[in-house]
C-alpha cells in the first residue's frame, strides 16, 4: 500500500541519492565495457544476479516520474507529450551518433592499426556481410551493436512514458497490474522487437524490461510528493537483505551455484516451473534478476544514512557523472571501443589497461564538469 503519511515533506531540487547512484552505475558500465581490465571483478554483477543495467533503467524510470509526472495531473496534456517527445528525439539522435561513432572507431582500428579483433564482434561482423541491410538497421533501431544498445530500449520506454504517467496518477494498480502482466507474457512466450536483419529480438527487450521502468517511475511519483510506494517495513527489510545475502553466496561460491542450480532445474523438469522462474535470462529480465533489483533498491532506499553519504561532497564527482548521463554515458560507449582497439594492439599489461581505462574516465569526468561549468543559462 503507498504511504500516505501526513508528515511526508514533497521533494524540492534534486534527489542527490539518484545523481550519485546513477553515477556509480556509469562508472560500472564503462568498466564493464573494457573487458580484460582489473576492476570489472569488482562491479556489481559479480555479487549478485544484476549488473548496472537494471540500475540504470530503474533510475530513469524514478527520473521520469520526477521530471514529467507533474504535466500529467490536469488537462492539457500535450505540453508535457511534448517535453517528452523532445526527450526521446534528443535520445534518438545520441543513439544514432553514437552507432556512427561506434563504426568510425573499430574500422579505423583495422584501417590505421590493423587491428581486426573487433569486426567479428559486438554485431559488426554483419556490417561487413550485408551493409546495406544494417544500414537501413540503424536508423530504425533494429540492428543494435554491442555496448551502444540499452538506448534503443530506453528509447521504446519513454515513447510508452505518457501513457505509463496518466494511468500511474490516477490508478497505479492498474498500471502495476499490466505491466506485471506484459512482463510475464513476453517471458514465457518470448515476445520481442525484431532484430533486423539478424534473426532475433532485441538484447534488451522493451516488453520485459518496462516492469522495473514502470516500477522506479511510480517510485518517482511518490518521491516528488515526498512519500513512498512501498512503506518501510523489517519484514521486508530482513527479506530482501536475505535475498541479497542469497544471491552473493550462489555467485561467489561454486558450490552453492551447482546445488541451488540444480534445484532450479529439478523445478522446471519435474513441475513444469516456466524458464522466467528459473533462469537468469538478460533478455527477458528473468524472476531471479528482477527480484534481485527490487530487493537492492527496497534496502537501500530504507536505510537514512544513504540520503546523508550521497550529499556529502566526497561524493559529488558522482553525483557530477548522473547529473550529465546522456552525454556522459554515450561518451563512454564510443570510448570502450578505442579502450579495447588499445589494449589489444598494444598489448597493454597492468598498468597500461589501468591507465587506458583511467584515461576513459578522466575523459567522461571532464566532460560532465565541462557542461556543468560552461553551459548556457537560458
Amino acid at each position: 500500500m503507498p504511504d500516505t503519511s501526513p508528515a511526508a515533506v514533497p521533494l524540492k531540487g534534486r534527489d542527490s541519492r539518484l545523481d550519485v547512484m546513477r553515477g556509480i552505475a556509469l562508472v560500472m558500465i564503462f568498466i564493464n565495457h573494457v573487458p580484460g581490465n582489473p576492476f570489472e571483478n569488482y562491479t556489481s554483477r559479480n555479487f549478485g544476479f544484476t549488473d548496472a543495467a537494471e540500475v540504470f533503467v530503474t533510475l530513469a524510470g524514478a527520473a521520469a516520474g520526477l521530471a514529467y509526472g507533474s504535466g500529467f495531473r490536469a488537462r492539457p496534456y500535450w505540453p508535457a507529450v511534448a517535453r517528452i517527445l523532445n526527450r526521446v528525439w534528443t535520445l534518438y539522435l545520441v543513439q544514432i551518433l553514437t552507432s556512427m561513432l561506434a563504426i568510425a572507431v573499430v574500422m579505423s582500428g583495422y584501417v590505421f592499426l590493423n587491428e581486426e579483433s573487433l569486426l567479428t564482434a559486438n554485431n559488426f561482423r554483419p556490417l561487413l556481410q550485408k551493409p546495406m541491410e544494417v544500414l537501413i538497421g540503424i536508423p530504425i533501431l533494429t540492428h543494435q551493436f554491442g555496448y551502444v544498445n540499452i538506448l534503443p530500449m530506453y528509447i521504446a520506454l519513454m515513447l510508452m512514458a505518457p501513457l505509463f504517467l496518466l494511468v500511474a496518477l490516477r490508478h497505479p494498480r492498474w498500471l502495476l497490474a499490466g505491466s506485471v502482466a506484459l512482463w510475464a507474457v513476453a517471458g514465457h512466450y518470448h515476445l520481442n522487437l525484431p532484430n533486423w536483419p539478424n534473426p532475433g529480438g532485441w538484447f534488451f527487450n522493451p516488453l520485459s524490461w518496462q516492469l522495473i521502468f514502470v516500477l522506479g517511475m511510480l517510485t518517482g511519483l511518490r518521491l516528488k510528493q515526498g512519500t513512498r510506494y512501498v512503506p518501510v517495513s523489517r519484514w521486508l527489510q530482513g527479506l530482501s537483505a536475505a535475498y541479497l545475502l542469497l544471491a552473493l553466496v550462489w555467485t561467489k561460491s561454486p558450490a552453492a551455484t551447482d546445488v541451488l542450480g540444480h534445484g532450479l532445474w529439478w523445478l522446471q523438469e519435474n513441475y513444469s516451473v516456466p524458464q522466467l522462474m528459473t533462469t537468469f535470462d538478460k533478455t527477458y529480465l528473468t524472476l531471479p534478476r528482477l527480484l534481485h533489483i527490487l530487493a537492492m533498491f527496497y534496502l537501500v532506499s530504507t536505510l537514512p544514512v544513504l540520503r546523508r553519504v550521497c550529499a556529502s561532497r566526497w561524493l559529488e564527482p558522482m553525483a557530477l557523472l548522473g547529473r550529465q548521463a546522456l552525454p556522459v554515458f554515450a561518451t563512454g560507449s564510443v570510448l570502450c571501443f578505442a579502450a579495447q582497439i588499445l589494449m589489444s594492439w598494444y598489448q597493454t599489461g597492468f598498468w597500461g589497461t589501468n591507465l587506458v581505462l583511467a584515461l576513459g574516465l578522466a575523459i567522461q569526468f571532464a566532460l560532465a564538469y565541462g557542461r556543468e561549468r560552461f553551459r548556457v543559462k537560458r
